[in-house]
C-alpha cells in the first residue's frame, strides 16, 4: 500500500498562525524597541532562517508597523516615511504627556475641536472629560475608539481611506467632509521642523493638516523637542501661523528664543511637579 500524506488539521493550522502572529509580535517589539535590527541579527535571535524574517517582515511592512531596507529591518522615521503610530506611541512619553497637559489650558467647555492624528494629540484623549461638553472632530480611529462611549463628549468621526501605518482616514472624502466644518480649535502635531517650517513625509497627512488647519478659529502646533532635529519632505505650514506652539521643557533654548524674536507664541510645558 501507498501511505498518503495527512492533510492538515485546522487546529494545525490554527497553531501554526499562532505561533507566527507570536513571533512577528516579538518581532516587532524588538525592532520598535531598537529602533533598527539587522535582519541576519533577528534570524539569530528567534532561531529562524532569513528566509522567514523577510517573510515575517514583509506583513508587518504591509500592515505598516516596520519597514525592510538594506537587510535592516527598522522602525524609524525617514525624510520620505513616517514611523507607525505604534511606534510613535511609544516614544516621548513623558515630554508628550506635558504637552497635551498645557494643550489642555487651550480647551474650553462647550467648544468643537479637531484633533489630527498625533500620538501626541492623543495624550489629551484621557483629560478631555474634563472639559465636557465637548465636539470632538477626527480622522483618527484610534481617538474614535476612545472616544465613542464618553459621556459628555459628541465625536464627529471623518472618514475616508483607511490607512495603518498611522491608523487614520485621509484622502479626498476626509478633506472634502473637513471642508463643510467650521470648529474652535484645532490640536495638531507634526513631523518634522525645518526652517521654523511644520513639514510631514507624506502628502496626503499634509492636506488632511492644511484643511483642518483652514476649518479651525484657533490653531494650536504640539512639537516635542525631537521634531528640531528631523527632516521631512513636504512643507506644511510656518510655526508663525499658529496662534500657539507647546514644545516640551527639554527643547532647545534657542529654537524658544528664536521662535519668540519672530513673534511666535512659543508655550513651554512644564516638567511634572515642576511649579515653574
Amino acid at each position: 500500500m501507498t501511505s498518503q500524506a495527512v492533510p492538515p488539521t485546522d487546529a494545525s493550522n490554527g497553531s501554526r498562525q499562532n505561533r507566527q502572529a507570536a513571533r512577528q509580535r516579538a518581532i516587532t517589539e524588538a525592532v520598535m524597541s531598537a529602533g533598527a535590527v539587522r535582519i541576519d541579527e533577528l534570524a539569530e535571535r528567534f532561531g529562524i532562517s532569513q528566509m522567514t524574517v523577510h517573510r515575517d517582515l514583509d506583513e508587518l511592512e504591509a500592515r505598516g508597523l516596520l519597514r525592510k531596507s538594506r537587510g535592516v529591518a527598522t522602525a524609524l522615521s525617514t525624510a520620505l516615511v513616517e514611523s507607525s503610530d505604534v511606534y510613535r506611541a511609544s516614544r516621548e512619553l513623558p515630554e508628550k504627556e506635558a504637552i497635551a497637559h498645557a494643550a489642555l489650558e487651550f480647551i474650553e467647555p462647550g467648544q468643537a475641536i479637531i484633533l489630527d492624528d498625533s500620538t501626541t494629540a492623543l495624550h489629551l484623549v484621557p483629560h478631555l472629560h474634563t472639559k465636557k461638553p465637548l465636539t470632538v472632530i477626527t480622522n483618527t480611529l484610534t481617538i474614535m475608539n476612545e472616544l465613542k462611549s464618553a459621556n459628555g463628549i459628541t465625536l464627529l468621526g471623518l472618514g475616508g481611506q483607511y490607512y495603518n501605518w498611522c491608523s487614520a482616514y485621509m484622502g479626498r472624502m476626509t478633506t472634502t467632509a473637513i471642508s463643510a466644518l467650521r470648529a474652535d480649535l484645532l490640536v495638531m502635531s507634526t513631523s518634522a521642523i525645518s526652517d521654523d517650517i511644520a513639514f510631514h513625509q507624506t502628502l496626503e497627512t499634509v492636506d488632511v493638516k492644511r484643511a483642518m488647519f483652514d476649518a479651525a478659529g484657533k490653531r494650536i502646533l504640539l512639537a516635542d523637542h525631537t521634531k528640531f532635529s528631523k527632516r521631512a519632505l513636504h512643507a506644511m505650514l510656518p510655526l508663525a501661523a499658529f496662534d500657539a506652539v507647546i514644545v516640551d521643557y527639554a527643547t532647545d533654548r534657542g529654537h524658544v528664543a528664536r521662535l519668540r524674536k519672530a513673534g511666535v507664541n512659543v508655550v513651554v510645558a512644564k516638567r511634572s511637579g515642576q511649579t515653574r
